[in-house]
């Protein structure tokens, strides 16, 4: 797509590109603004525009104009869905037969517990992340639904453990950090063990808040208190709780391949336990990992990673080894194409072209056999 995007100094007030041009973003891509704008809500993705403006170093009605423009072109969107601590996370390999890739894939994109679809290039066709309330229920609904798929050939699902950084906390680095600060403190890494148990869903009035939040999350509290009956007061305060106890995870999200990151890779890697959590957390940080957690299965850790090309590959895998000796990176995965990211369907570009909204897979109850105190299936 050209230059790369320079990215704003560390020193110094950010001093965005102002130029007006009405350059076209669907085919051109993102102006510097453009990057930084997206940077300043990945770190506020409620922040005031006034505030915005402020760090960016323009007027609030510009920055406004900018986002709309944005979202409007499928370029950028603000999501909201449930805390990841919450649910019972896996990723899935799929391998089909080739002619039925473009079903298989447009059904999976439409399931609204599978959060990520790519179509890969390695040992299998797709790539999914998947959700459930449960580990029985992940099970079931990958088996079922997704195996017995016509053209699916193999399903294998490796159960997310502990969680390093995923998409909501990687940052196109485009602003300064004392700018970013100027927005949001830092905030402490993130680990947590993912859930394995079934758990009690969000209160109602809190599930009726992310249900309207979730197809545009800087949606006005006004706005907000008429679609949920609740008074503004309530949402605001319910709203700010959410967020601060980490029931809910906003997300300002780009078209990666326009934005200059056309190369996604996907890696699994071997860590000895001892050195596990340490290992995450430090490659959580690196600037290219969007997502990074431990896993069941014979390589331990999953990495996401976002590159701007190929020529970039040796590069992160060569910052790996002098880094971290102790990981073997077992198989390396390139994403043809991304289908599908949370809620949102994907087009070539990875601009944002629909929506399906996340919801825990519904199963429905299995047939009592009567007269076998066992029903387990065993299967050769």
């Amino acid at each position: 797509m050209g230059q790369e995007p320079r990215l704003l100094q560390e020193s110094g007030t950010a001093t965005p590109l102002l130029q007006e041009s009405g350059m076209d973003l669907v085919r051109h891509g993102y102006s510097e603004l453009d990057l930084a704008l997206i940077d300043a809500l990945q770190t506020d993705p409620r922040a005031q525009w006034s505030r915005i403006g402020r760090v960016l170093g323009v007027d609030s009605t510009t920055v406004a104009r900018h986002w709309e423009r944005m979202r409007d072109a499928g370029l950028a969107w603000i999501s909201a869905c449930g805390s990841t601590k919450m649910i019972t996370l896996a990723h899935v390999e799929v391998r089909c037969r080739s002619r039925y890739l473009a079903s298989v894939s447009a059904t999976l994109a439409r399931l609204p517990w599978v959060i990520s679809v790519d179509e890969t290039a390695g040992e299998f066709d797709f790539h999914l992340g998947v959700v459930a309330t449960d580990l029985a229920g992940l099970g079931r609904s990958v088996h079922e639904s997704i195996g017995t798929l016509r053209g699916v050939r193999d399903v294998r699902l490796h159960v997310g453990i502990t969680h390093y950084s995923e998409g909501s906390q990687w940052r196109t680095r485009a602003i300064a950090p004392q700018a970013r600060a100027a927005l949001l403190p830092p905030q402490p890494p993130s680990r947590f063990a993912f859930n394995s148990q079934p758990h009690d869903l969000l209160a109602p009035p809190d599930a009726t808040l992310l249900s309207a939040l979730s197809d545009d999350g800087r949606i006005g509290y006004s706005e907000l208190a008429a679609v949920t009956g609740m008074s503004e007061h309530t949402v605001r305060r319910r709203l700010q709780r959410m967020r601060r106890d980490g029931d809910i995870v906003l997300r300002c999200e780009l078209a990666h391949k326009l934005a200059g990151f056309p190369t996604v890779m996907v890696y699994r890697a071997s860590v000895p336990y001892p050195l596990l959590d340490q290992t995450g957390a430090a490659v959580a940080r690196l600037q290219p990992t969007r997502l990074c957690i431990s896993q069941s299965g014979p390589h331990n850790l999953l990495m996401r990673v976002w590159m701007h090309g190929m020529d970039a590959v040796d590069q992160f895998e060569g910052l790996l080894a002098d880094r971290f000796p102790a990981l073997e990176v077992r198989d390396r995965t390139v994403v043809l194409s991304s289908l599908k990211r949370m809620d949102r369907l994907l087009d070539a570009h990875g601009r944002a072209t629909g929506r399906v909204p996340i919801q825990a897979p519904q199963l429905r109850e299995r047939p009592h056999i009567a007269g076998c105190a066992d029903t387990t299936v065993h299967r050769a």
